[in-house]
C-alpha cells in the first residue's frame, strides 16, 4: 500500500527510508508538458541519498522547457519535503519526492511554470487581498478490447452518465483510481461514468469517466492534477486498458474538458456568495475578468488543435464567451449551491463556486492558473469594466441571448493572436517572463490550423487522423 507523508527535515526522510526498506528514491518534477517526470537513485549508498535530498541534482533544463537556451541549460532539481509518498506501482519499494526548479545561482527558476504561478498568486493577494481555491474535474476515456459482458448488457452512446455495472464496463478501474489517489494523499470529491461511450470498428469499447478533486490552493491543485493523471494512466496500464485525456477522441462523440471550479477567499471568507446565498458583486467582477481574458486564456487552457474541435463539436462544450446559472453551454456556469438550512458548515468555505468550463487537460495547469489569477485580479481592480462585461455576457436560460455574444477562439492561430494582444497584462510586474509568452505564441502559430473549421467540414478523415495523433498527449 502507498503511504503519503510530509517531512520536516532530511533526517526524518532518512529514517523513513530505513524503516520502510525503501530501495529507490525518485526525484519527481513537472516541467512544461505537465507530465510527471522521475530521476531515480538507489538507496544503497546512504550518504549519496542524504546528499541528493540536501543539495538536489543537476539536470538538462532545455530538454524540459522550450523556454531555456540549450547553451545555458543546466538547472537544479531541489527536493521539497512537503509532498512525499511511496510509489504504489513499483514492485521495488520506491519513494517519490517532489522537487522545485532552481537556476544556476540557486534561485527559483524564472521560467518554471510553478514559479510563474507563485508570482501570480502573490500579485493577486497583494493587489486585491484575495486568494483562490480551485477544484478540477478531470474527464477521460478508457478503451479496451470489447468485453464479453458488453454483449449481454450493451450501453447506449451519449447516455452513460452515472451508469453503473454491468452497463458501465470500467467502474472497477475508476474505483481503484480513487483508492490509489487516497493512498498517496490526494483528496477526491467523487468519481462517476460520464456521457461519452462508443464501440470502435475493431471491437474496442471506449467509455468516458470523471474524477473530481477536492478544493485546494492553486499551487497544490496544479501539482495534484499531474499526479492524478499519472495515477489514472498507471492504474489503466495495470488493467491492460488505455486511457486518453484528449479534448476529442472522435468527431461524433463527447469530448473531455477540465472544468475548474473556483472560490475567492478574503480573510478566510468566501467572496463568491453573500449571506443570503446569492452571487456576490465581487464574484461578478471576478467572472467579468475571466470573460475579458477568455480569448487569450485559451492559449494556456486549450493549447493544441484538437482542443478547438471540442468547441466546434459542442456536445455540452462551451461555444460562446458567456456565463449563467446552471447553463452547461455557458463558458462560466454557476452550479447549484447548498443554500438551504444546515448545509453550509462553518469549516467549508468552498461550497459556493463558479465553474470555468473552457479548459481541457492538455493545459499546463500552472500556467493556466497563473493566467486565471491575472484575469481575476484585473476584474477586481477594474470593477466598472468587469461588471459591465458580466452584465453584457450574462446568459440566463437556453432561449435568451445576451446583447453582445462573443465566441471562443476556434484555432490555435486565433488564440495566439489574442495572447499577443493581451501579453502586456500577463507580463505586468514580471509575472509571465517574455520568453514564455514568445514561445507560447510561436508554438500555437506552428500548428497552422486557421482553417480547422473548414477542414472539419471538407476533410473529416484528415481531422480523424489529427485526433489519433493526440490521444496520449499531455
Amino acid at each position: 500500500m502507498a503511504e503519503a507523508s510530509s517531512f520536516s527535515d532530511i533526517e526524518e526522510v532518512s529514517r523513513f527510508i530505513a524503516e520502510k526498506n525503501v530501495r529507490i528514491v525518485n526525484l519527481c518534477h513537472i516541467p512544461e508538458d505537465g507530465r510527471l517526470k522521475t530521476l531515480s537513485f538507489s538507496t544503497a549508498d546512504k550518504n549519496r541519498i542524504l546528499e541528493v535530498l540536501e543539495s538536489g541534482e543537476r539536470v538538462d533544463g532545455s530538454s524540459l522547457f522550450s523556454f531555456i537556451d540549450p547553451h545555458k541549460s543546466d538547472i537544479y532539481l531541489m527536493p521539497k519535503l512537503s509532498r512525499v509518498f511511496l510509489n504504489p506501482f513499483c514492485p521495488t519499494r520506491t519513494l517519490n519526492v517532489f522537487c522545485r526548479y532552481l537556476d544556476q545561482d540557486g534561485n527559483p527558476l524564472n521560467v518554471a511554470p510553478e514559479n510563474v504561478l507563485s508570482r501570480a498568486e502573490e500579485r493577486l493577494l497583494s493587489t486585491t487581498g484575495v486568494t483562490l481555491k480551485l477544484l478540477a474535474e478531470l474527464e477521460f476515456f478508457i478503451t479496451s478490447r470489447q468485453r464479453e459482458i458488453e454483449v449481454l448488457f450493451p450501453s447506449i452512446p451519449d447516455r452513460n452518465y452515472h451508469e453503473s455495472t454491468p452497463f458501465s464496463k470500467f467502474e472497477d478501474v475508476r474505483n481503484e483510481v480513487l483508492v490509489t489517489l487516497s493512498d498517496v494523499g490526494v483528496r477526491t470529491k467523487y468519481g462517476h461514468s460520464e456521457v461519452g461511450r462508443l464501440v470502435g470498428k475493431e471491437g474496442e469499447i471506449t467509455e468516458q469517466h470523471e474524477i473530481e478533486l477536492m478544493p485546494q490552493g492553486m499551487m497544490e491543485m496544479a501539482e495534484t492534477i499531474s499526479v492524478t493523471k499519472w495515477i489514472i494512466r498507471n492504474v489503466c496500464a495495470k488493467h491492460g486498458v488505455s486511457v486518453s485525456f484528449s479534448p476529442k477522441i472522435s468527431l461524433e462523440h463527447a469530448g473531455n474538458g477540465m472544468h475548474i471550479h473556483m472560490c475567492g477567499l478574503r480573510n478566510g471568507i468566501n467572496v463568491v456568495g453573500d449571506q443570503d446565498g446569492k452571487l456576490n458583486v465581487e464574484a461578478k467582477e471576478m467572472i467579468g475578468g475571466i470573460l475579458k481574458f477568455a480569448p487569450s486564456l485559451a492559449a494556456f487552457g486549450n493549447p493544441i488543435p484538437v482542443s478547438y474541435l471540442r468547441f466546434l463539436g459542442r456536445k455540452e462544450s462551451p461555444v460562446n464567451i458567456s456565463w449563467g446559472a446552471r447553463n452547461r453551454l455557458a463558458m462560466i456556469r454557476i452550479p447549484l449551491w447548498w443554500s438551504f438550512k444546515g448545509t453550509m458548515g462553518k469549516g467549508d468555505n468552498c461550497k459556493r463556486t463558479f465553474e470555468y468550463r473552457a479548459p481541457d487537460a492538455m493545459a499546463n495547469a500552472y500556467l493556466l492558473f497563473a493566467g486565471i489569477s491575472i484575469a481575476i485580479a484585473h476584474g477586481l481592480k477594474n470593477n466598472g469594466e468587469s461588471l459591465k462585461m458580466a452584465e453584457e455576457l450574462h446568459l440566463e436560460g437556453p432561449a435568451k441571448k445576451p446583447r453582445r455574444l462573443k465566441r471562443l477562439p476556434l484555432s490555435c492561430i486565433e488564440s495566439a493572436k489574442n495572447l499577443k494582444k493581451d501579453r502586456k497584462y500577463y507580463e505586468e510586474d514580471g509575472v509571465f517572463p517574455k520568453a514564455i509568452i514568445d514561445v507560447t505564441i510561436e508554438k500555437l502559430r506552428s500548428y497552422e490550423d486557421s482553417d480547422l473549421a473548414q477542414q472539419l467540414k471538407d476533410e473529416p478523415q484528415k481531422i480523424e487522423k489529427l485526433i489519433q495523433s493526440y490521444l496520449h498527449y499531455g
